[in-house]
């Protein structure tokens, strides 16, 4: 079971002092002809726009890219940024019997464009349930028809092994970027993620902390594993830093108003805020919190508002787009991110929407699972409390919404600051195309300068990220 305990405060300092060392520029690579085939799991999906910022930020340097979405999105609200992705979006179906399978290999080997790689690939695609290597194949077929140089999956689960598969067929280079869930989940199955490690083109992960776990977890298979940050569009995250009062006083303002953003799931530790929002009732500090996301805990959650009497103080608002959230940041005093890790292991990463926070301006109070440490430290840029702490939770939330105009502007400047120079997707973009003109043969240059960086976290040469 993953737990957060070799994730110290001191690896996170380091992490974040070796980034400042780093270059603050990718120039971008002379474009070749080649196009990116993205294989995820479901595209579109309403709670992952990090892909949706990465496939814009790659389009907008010249990339080419197409998606292979493995399941039909079940989302019925979606963010206005799709409609700006220019890449085609093909849909591959699931087979209905494993007799489909069979019928989809025939016809593929019928052709010579991937008959041989059909013949290699076989005793691999007779390890997998029919539907994976059905949509395999279909992958092999659709991206040699696309004209795909080089096939990427987000998340080192589904799309990562129908990726792998597929490049096997076609003979295309696969690369992937582990998240979370797909790394420290119960049931991921560390001898297949080796694997996929050990034979990729490259692969990426987002944090310092999870590059540390899987050195640790795998070295021999992870030479060529590079940290990337998720990217934000920076021009749609607008740096406006609220004054509380003009003194700092709260008891002249209107009531404070937290918000919290995140799929309704344990992970994410609402039940937490709800609690702690009773907590500062009982002190005499009153708190209005919005928590804005869709999950199965939503009846829980509404049960616990209830029972503590705080209805009038908790509301939970349901799904709302990235636009709206993007507002909600700018209106609300504090934003709450009481992650845990659930009793299956997952946990959080870095969620996007935290790094959102940061950029529009808006004090973070977050708890220290995986690699939120790395941007949130208490004093400087914002509050780090302990994970499934209830009493950090109200006390952090009590102090942010009391500081100076003077120290709340301080810690939210320095936040933007971190965010612009580790988080810009035109920089992600730029080492994302680099990692793919690499050799595949050998470890890049990061290989080589791995021992220069503290506590085994390495990244791309010239990542400013």
């Amino acid at each position: 079971m993953h737990t957060p305990a070799d994730a110290t405060a001191a690896q996170s300092l380091s992490y974040c002092a070796q980034t400042d060392a780093l270059s603050e520029t990718a120039q971008p690579e002379p474009l070749h002809e080649s196009r990116v085939g993205y294989v995820l799991k479901m595209y579109p999906r309403f709670s992952e726009t990090f892909i949706v910022s990465e496939i814009l930020a790659r389009e907008a340097a010249g990339e080419q890219v197409v998606i292979f979405s493995l399941r039909p999105t079940t989302d019925v609200r979606f963010h206005a940024e799709l409609a700006r992705v220019q890449a085609p979006v093909i849909h591959i179906p699931r087979p209905s019997s494993a007799s489909r399978l069979w019928k989809q290999l025939s016809d593929a080997a019928a052709g010579p464009q991937l008959a041989s790689g059909l013949a290699r690939a076989l005793p691999e695609l007779a390890r997998y349930d029919h539907d994976d290597a059905y949509q395999a194949v279909a992958v092999a077929q659709l991206a040699a028809e696309h004209g795909a140089t080089h096939l990427h999956a987000h998340f080192a689960s589904v799309a990562t092994s129908v990726a792998r598969l597929a490049g096997m067929i076609a003979g295309l280079p696969y690369s992937f970027t582990a998240h979370a869930k797909d790394i420290f989940h119960e049931d991921v199955d560390a001898a297949e993620l080796e694997q996929k490690l050990a034979e990729a083109h490259h692969a990426i992960t987002i944090s310092g902390y999870n590059m540390e776990h899987l050195r640790r977890t795998f070295p021999a298979a992870s030479s060529r594993l590079h940290l990337v940050h998720n990217g934000l569009e920076l021009a749609r995250f607008p740096y406006e830093p609220a004054r509380m009062t003009p003194a700092g006083n709260t008891a002249s303002i209107a009531t404070p108003r937290l918000l919290s953003v995140g799929r309704l799931v344990e992970k994410k530790g609402f039940h937490l805020l709800i609690e702690a929002v009773a907590i500062l009732r009982e002190r005499g500090i009153a708190v209005q919190a919005d928590i804005a996301g869709d999950g199965p805990l939503a009846d829980a959650l509404q049960e616990q508002i209830d029972e503590l009497g705080v209805g009038d103080a908790v509301q939970l608002l349901g799904a709302r787009t990235q636009h709206e959230i993007t507002r909600m940041l700018g209106s609300h005093d504090v934003f709450v991110a009481p992650f845990v890790i659930g009793a299956d292991g997952n946990a959080d990463g870095l969620p996007t929407v935290l790094l959102e926070a940061m950029a529009r301006g808006i004090p973070c109070v977050a708890a220290d699972v995986t690699a939120v440490g790395e941007v949130i430290r208490t004093g400087e840029t914002g509050w780090l409390i302990p994970s499934g702490d209830v009493a950090a939770v109200a006390d952090a939330i009590a102090e942010a919404i009391s500081v100076s105009d003077t120290q709340r502007r301080r810690l939210t400047d320095a936040a933007r600051q971190q965010v612009e120079r580790l988080f810009d997707s035109r920089r992600q973009a730029a080492i994302l195309r680099r990692l793919i003109s690499q050799p595949a043969a050998e470890p890049s240059s990061s290989s080589r300068a791995a021992e220069a960086v503290p506590a085994g976290v390495r990244e791309p040469e010239g990542a400013l990220v």
